[in-house]
């Protein structure tokens, strides 16, 4: 169970970091929508998993993630002149799919709902004849 404190961390790390990805970041890697869809702190405010979704393939999410890490220290030295802590935690950042999975569900209950409509039309038009 998270303490009050780490979820009150963890919300001001996503608000902050989502400014600086609009506002700061100029990697061209970093193009297109990046969202910061949710943090995670440790109880003891020494790590933050971050969780980043973006649209487009799996390969580019790959290449995203890759230089969010590799800009690591940048972001952490923003967060720390933002964020009012005595020490910043060290920073992981994940791929967050749920969005994409969650699409693909959506789809395919779409799908599903099509055919049964498809099944019940075909049903009443060899009813009627």
């Amino acid at each position: 169970m998270t303490s009050h404190r780490s979820s009150r961390v963890a919300e001001e790390i996503k608000k902050e970091l989502s400014d600086i990805i609009r506002h700061d970041m100029n990697d061209p890697r970093v193009k297109g929508l990046v969202s910061v869809t949710h943090v995670e702190v440790s109880r003891d405010i020494s790590t933050a998993t971050i969780f980043l979704s973006c649209l487009g393939e799996a390969e580019e999410q790959t290449n995203i993630v890759k230089a969010f890490k590799q800009a690591g220290g940048y972001i952490r030295g923003e967060l720390a002149d933002r964020l009012h802590l005595r020490f910043i935690p060290e920073l992981l950042f994940r791929a967050d799919n749920s969005i994409r999975v969650g699409a693909r569900i959506n789809a395919l209950i779409n799908q599903q709902n099509l055919e049964m409509q498809n099944r019940d039309q075909q049903g009443r038009d060899e009813d009627e004849a």
